[in-house]
């Protein structure tokens, strides 16, 4: 068994009027959280939710933070009164991650990109961050051009998706734009090739698991009951 390392915290940097009334420690910055974020701790009424307990009960921690992300450990109560702890992921930046599925005439753009979260090389759609003081549509085109040289003739909103609801709280907002071309591909961020295939066969590559990203796999599903597939 490979024993378990801990991991050095990064702590939320609180306003000055706070420090001068809390320690900094992982608690007092999950404290500040509460205050200040209180929709990332409700619990919807009706039974089965898993409650969060306010302090001074028992208090959470910031296990991490940096801009983009910020790791939490709640104290919970499950649905059958056993206490426990639970780490989520949330979004720093108020800002959505956006995807957009590229369609060139009836076929699909794929990015052939290294992920460091998986160590292995998957086939995907352009997605990133979003921009403070950008609309979703325009950074889905930023997106697509910084990653694929496009510039999308025609956008289609189709809604949003939770890629990993066991820890993940933020959403992927998802579009799908047609393009007439490829131009010079990015090659930051891990990306090595483009491909482009029939929207057919990108169905038959998430089906066969050659495609396993869970936000490209929803985006080709999400144009097909849309009516965009066929170009």
């Amino acid at each position: 068994m490979i024993p378990a390392v801990p991991l050095p915290r990064s702590l939320l940097e609180l306003p000055a009027e706070v420090g001068d009334l809390m320690d900094h420690t992982p608690e007092s910055a999950y404290a500040h959280l509460r205050d200040t974020r209180p929709a990332w701790f409700l619990s919807p009424p009706g039974d089965g939710a898993i409650g969060i307990p306010r302090w001074p009960m028992t208090e959470g921690q910031v296990l991490h933070r940096d801009a983009d992300r910020i790791v939490l450990e709640d104290p919970v109560v499950l649905p059958d009164g056993q206490q426990a702890r639970r780490v989520r992921l949330l979004p720093a930046r108020p800002e959505h991650e956006v995807a957009v599925l590229p369609l060139l005439g009836g076929d699909v753009v794929l990015l052939d990109r290294f992920r460091h979260a998986t160590r292995t090389w998957q086939w995907e759609m352009p997605r990133g961050t979003g921009t403070e003081g950008l609309a979703d549509t325009e950074t889905a085109s930023r997106h697509l051009h910084n990653q694929l040289g496009a510039t999308p003739l025609e956008l289609f909103g189709l809604g949003e998706v939770h890629p990993d609801v066991g820890i993940l709280a933020a959403s992927v907002l998802l579009y799908a734009a047609r393009i007439d071309a490829v131009g010079d591909i990015t090659h930051d961020d891990g990306i090595r090739q483009v491909r482009t295939v029939p929207f057919a066969a990108a169905e038959e590559m998430a089906t066969a698991g050659q495609i396993t990203d869970a936000v490209t796999i929803a985006a080709l599903f999400r144009v097909r009951q849309a009516g965009l597939a066929d170009g």
